[in-house]
C-alpha cells in the first residue's frame, strides 16, 4: 500500500521551524510511517540539509523540490524578526493548502509560526486554523479544533473565549456543524459511520431543564438533526460519564476545558491537534518559533515528529487514502 503523503511547511524561517521539520523528514520512523513533502524555500532547504549534516531521502530532493516556493530572498537570518519571514510563513502554509485541496498530498503538519513577523508583513493573521479557512473558503466559524489522542477524539464547539461568550456561540446551527465537521472527518479517515458522542453543557446535561435549559433547547434540537440526517449521535449526554463510557469514536463537546482536561490527562505528548471543517487534514506542532535557540542545531524536533506520526497513523486507518498513488 502507499504511504500517506504528509506536506511539512518550514513555518518561520528565522526559528527553528526548518531544523525540526528537516530533521522529521530525516528520521526513520517519519520516512517508514509516510512520505513527507517539504515546503519551503529551496535555499532555506539546502542551508540547514548541509548545517545539520542530514542525508534526507534519496527519492526527493528537497532542495530542488517542485514545491519549493518564494518567500524568503535572502539567507534564513535565525532569531530576526522580519516581514519577510513573516511573509514566507504564509507562503509556505498556502503551497501546503494548495497542495491538500488539489489532492497532492494527504494532510499537512506545519511547523511553529511566528505571529509578530506576520503581523510585521501586515498580513491579517490570527494562526493557521483562520488561513486554512481563508484559504479554502470556509466561514471560520465552521472550522473546529480536533484533539486526537490514543484514547480520545475530541471536536470542541467553542475554545479560546471566555465562558459566557461560550454561552452565547453554543447555537443550534454552530453544534450541528461540528457534529457535521466530526462525522465528515472521520469519513476522509475511513471510518463510514462513525459513532458520534455530543456532551451536555450542563451538569448532567441539564437533567430536563433542572439545572439549565440549552441542552434541552440547543443541543438537543442540532443532535435529533444530525440523526435525521443520517449520522449516528448520541446525545446530549453528561460529558463526565460520555467521556468516562468511551463507547464513541469521536466526542463533540461545548467548551475548551471538556475536551483539553481529558486530552492532557492522558499526556501531552500523547496529542495533536487537527483543523477540520475546511476539506483538509491540517495540523501544527504545539510549540512557538523559539527564537533564542533558532539557528544552533539543538532544538528538539520529537513533538513536531510525533505529530507526523499521529497524523499518518490516523491516515493509515484510511484505506481510501492510503491506497491512492502519490500524484
Amino acid at each position: 500500500m502507499t504511504k500517506p503523503r504528509i506536506a511539512l511547511p518550514l513555518g518561520d524561517p528565522h526559528g527553528i521551524g526548518p531544523e525540526i521539520a528537516l530533521k522529521a523528514a530525516a528520521d526513520p520512523a517519519v520516512q517508514a510511517a509516510c512520505e513527507p513533502v517539504l515546503i519551503g524555500d529551496g535555499h532555506v532547504i539546502a542551508h540547514y540539509a548541509e548545517s545539520l549534516h542530514l542525508n534526507l531521502p534519496a527519492s526527493e530532493d528537497f532542495a530542488a523540490s517542485p514545491f519549493a516556493t518564494g518567500g524568503l530572498s535572502q539567507p534564513p537570518a535565525a532569531g530576526t524578526v522580519t516581514a519577510e519571514a513573516g511573509r514566507a510563513t504564509v507562503a509556505y502554509a498556502q503551497a501546503a493548502i494548495g497542495l491538500a485541496l488539489g489532492g497532492a498530498v494527504d494532510a499537512v503538519v506545519a511547523a511553529p509560526h511566528n505571529e509578530t513577523a506576520v503581523a510585521a508583513a501586515g498580513i491579517p493573521f490570527s494562526g493557521y486554523p483562520s488561513l486554512v479557512a481563508q484559504e479554502t473558503g470556509t466561514p471560520e466559524e465552521a472550522v473546529f479544533l480536533m484533539l486526537v489522542s490514543p484514547e480520545f477524539r475530541i471536536v470542541h464547539v467553542t475554545l479560546h473565549v471566555s465562558l459566557r461568550q461560550a454561552l452565547d456561540m453554543i447555537t443550534v446551527d454552530r453544534v450541528l456543524t461540528a457534529i457535521r465537521a466530526a462525522h465528515t472527518t472521520l469519513n476522509s479517515l475511513g471510518m463510514a459511520h462513525p459513532r458520534i458522542g455530543v456532551a451536555g453543557l450542563n451538569p448532567h446535561a441539564g437533567e430536563d431543564g433542572l439545572f439549565g435549559e440549552e441542552d434541552r433547547l440547543v443541543i438537543a434540537p442540532a443532535v435529533a438533526t444530525a440523526r435525521e440526517d443520517g449520522l449516528s449521535v448520541d446525545g446530549p449526554l453528561g460529558a463526565d460519564l460520555l467521556l468516562a463510557d468511551r463507547a464513541h469514536d469521536v466526542y463533540v463537546v461545548m467548551l475548551h476545558d471538556q475536551g483539553h482536561i481529558p486530552i492532557k490527562l492522558a499526556g501531552r505528548g500523547n496529542s495533536f491537534g487537527i483543523t477540520i471543517g475546511a476539506g483538509i487534514l491540517f495540523s501544527s506542532v504545539a510549540h512557538g518559533s523559539a527564537y533564542d535557540i533558532a539557528g544552533r542545531g539543538v532544538a528538539d524536533a520529537i513533538p513536531f515528529i510525533n505529530t507526523i506520526l499521529h497524523m499518518a497513523r490516523q491516515l493509515t486507518r484510511a484505506p481510501n487514502l492510503v491506497e491512492k498513488e502519490s500524484p
